[in-house]
């Protein structure tokens, strides 16, 4: 359980505390800061913001840090943002801290865990595939600290092997030996995360589906010695790096008559269907945490009532009270009375 969280110098807040229940319901219009109370929130679970280009987007302007600290159970957490200059001398520019011990974002993350739903996520499925691939990245990294890792070495890896590939497009020659190193990091950190991939597509496809009979199909791209020689001429010409789970996807299917293939919900489901495929995925996120960390996560909901019809919305509402559960909405309306009585409330209408 979120108990509580205190806000200094976060985007719109200057000094604020809020207190949270089993469910909590936070009103007001757009603009008020809704998202960004959840913005700091997800903060806290994933130790990166899930709508910042940049760590400094999230220090109110003017000021030299930020700071996001909460209550749970049995925990304290802080996550400490600057803009590099406190009190006139260079600083760390983004500190974790567990019960007031710092610790790196990949020993941070998983404390408190969380799944985010926002109206991006509706778009999914029909969308570009790193849309999709952020959506494994979001699953995977609030669990698996293996995960994480490894999405942090490809990435460092995967720019500098494309600005080795950038020169040598340029001067029309590849020195292979600067790529040993580089390669060997990409394809160890890459199988990795192909694997963790798999992993959650067979349990996606693996798990009952109470909303939406569906199932996944991974398309990755395997990254190896061989793919990498196979792609090297082409790499060459094109001055980056062709293979690997930077370029995977997903499709999902549903199946229909048995005597018919099944059929991509992208190409052939209605919008209707899409979206139940979505509140299925986020579903299955949620068992999967579950699963894996053997504790009921954080479910945020983020502004989502507005964007969907009332037999989604009744959905959403059947997996309130499952697991502490925080969601935004610009009007109570959209919430039944009788589920309005159980709820704290957070109004920024007062």
């Amino acid at each position: 359980m979120l108990k509580s969280i205190q806000l200094q110098n976060f985007r719109s807040y200057k000094k604020d505390n809020f207190d949270f229940e089993e469910t909590t319901l936070i009103v007001g219009p757009n603009t008020s800061g809704k998202t960004n109370l959840i913005e700091a929130i997800n903060l806290l679970s994933t130790g990166k913001s899930f709508k910042a280009e940049k760590d400094l987007q999230m220090i109110e302007f003017g000021s030299e840090f930020a700071k996001v600290s909460a209550k749970a159970d049995d925990l304290s957490l802080e996550v400490i943002l600057t803009n590099g200059q406190l009190k006139g001398g260079k600083s760390q520019l983004k500190k974790f801290l567990v019960n007031g011990v710092a610790r790196r974002r990949v020993d941070f993350a998983s404390n408190l865990p969380s799944v985010l739903f926002s109206p991006q996520d509706l778009d999914v499925i029909v969308d570009s595939p790193s849309l999709r691939r952020s959506f494994l990245d979001d699953v995977l990294d609030a669990v698996d600290r293996d995960y994480r890792l490894a999405s942090i070495y490809y990435t460092k890896a995967l720019r500098q092997r494309n600005a080795l590939l950038e020169k040598a497009r340029e001067e029309s020659l590849r020195q292979d030996k600067n790529f040993e190193y580089w390669d060997k990091l990409v394809i160890e950190n890459g199988q990795t995360i192909t694997q963790k991939r798999e992993e959650f597509i067979r349990f996606f496809n693996g798990f009952e589906k109470d909303i939406f009979d569906c199932f996944l199909n991974y398309d990755k791209s395997t990254i190896s010695v061989e793919r990498l020689l196979q792609y090297q001429t082409e790499e060459l010409a094109a001055g980056v790096t062709l293979v690997g789970p930077h370029r995977d996807d997903f499709s999902v299917f549903m199946p229909v008559e048995a005597s018919k293939e099944p059929r991509n919900v992208k190409f052939f489901g209605s919008r209707g269907q899409q979206r139940l495929v979505v509140l299925q995925l986020k579903i299955a996120q949620i068992k999967f945490v579950e699963e894996k960390l053997s504790k009921h996560p954080l479910f945020l909901l983020d502004d989502i009532f507005s964007e969907l019809d009332e037999g989604h919305i009744n959905l959403i509402f059947e997996q309130i009270g499952k697991q502490q559960t925080i969601l935004t909405t610009t009007h109570k309306e959209f919430i039944p009375n009788k589920m309005l009585k159980s709820m704290r409330i957070i109004d920024f209408n007062k």
